[in-house]
């Protein structure tokens, strides 16, 4: 057992993912993927390229298992100062929220490309 799956059955973190879930997990997602300082799903996935996760997006936007992203790659893309308002706005410590999001980033850009491409709005 990893790292990641002793914290993802730790009673802190189901705590912290079900409030997430409940309500404040989709305006975190949008507010990072929408139209939130970090200019859009797209603007996100060029980020990410650019960090040089391409071969994790791709996974993503394409067809079969989507590859993991660690709560510290995805924190360096946003930017420390993002994920630390956001877990203010929202009352979640930033590991907490970096761990979350880490996990639900890959679903979310997996669930807005389900022809395999990115939306043109996006």
């Amino acid at each position: 057992m990893g790292i990641l799956d002793s914290l993802e059955n730790s009673p802190a973190f189901k705590g912290a993912l079900g409030q997430l879930e409940g309500a404040v997990l989709p305006v975190v997602l949008s507010e990072v993927l929408g139209n939130g300082s970090q200019g859009g799903l797209s603007a996100i996935v060029a980020k990410l390229q650019q960090a040089g996760l391409g071969d994790q997006v791709k996974s993503w936007i394409g067809n079969g298992q989507n590859l993991p992203i660690t709560a510290e790659q995805l924190q360096q893309v946003l930017g420390s100062d993002t994920v630390r308002q956001l877990a203010a706005r929202f009352n979640i410590p930033v590991d907490q929220l970096s761990q979350i999001l880490a996990q639900q980033l890959p679903k979310a850009v997996d669930g807005a490309s389900p022809n395999g491409q990115l939306p043109p709005s996006a």
